[in-house]
C-alpha cells in the first residue's frame, strides 16, 4: 500500500497537534531536539525510540552528541511528510 505525502492543510493541522516539532526541509520533514541529563539518559531514550521504529518499520534520522538528541522524520517513499511521521512523532513525544 503506497504511503502518501500529507497535503499542506493536513500538515498544518497535524503540526498544531505537535507543538514541539518544527517543519524542516521546505515542509518535507519535521524535527525536534531533546536534551537529557547525561549521555546514558539520551542513549536510553534513543533505544526506546529504536524499538518503536523497528516495530513500525519507520526509522528516524537522528543525531546525538552527549545529552542531546535531534530527530528528523520524513517518509522517503512518499517524497515528504506522511501520516507515518506524525504517528511516530506522537509515539516519541509519549516517551518524554
Amino acid at each position: 500500500m503506497p504511503v502518501e505525502e500529507l497535503s499542506e492543510e493536513e500538515r498544518n493541522s497535524w503540526l498544531r497537534a505537535l507543538p514541539e516539532w518544527a517543519l524542516s526541509r521546505e515542509g518535507k520533514a519535521i524535527e525536534r531536539s531533546f536534551e537529557f541529563t547525561d549521555f546514558s539518559e539520551a542513549f536510553a531514550f534513543m533505544t526506546r525510540v529504536a524499538l518503536i521504529a523497528e516495530k513500525r518499520d519507520h526509522h528516524p534520522e537522528w543525531f546525538n552528541v552527549y545529552n542531546r538528541v535531534e530527530i528528523t522524520l520524513t517518509t522517503h517513499d512518499a517524497g515528504g511528510l506522511s501520516l507515518r511521521d506524525v504517528k511516530m512523532a506522537r509515539k516519541i513525544d509519549a516517551l518524554v
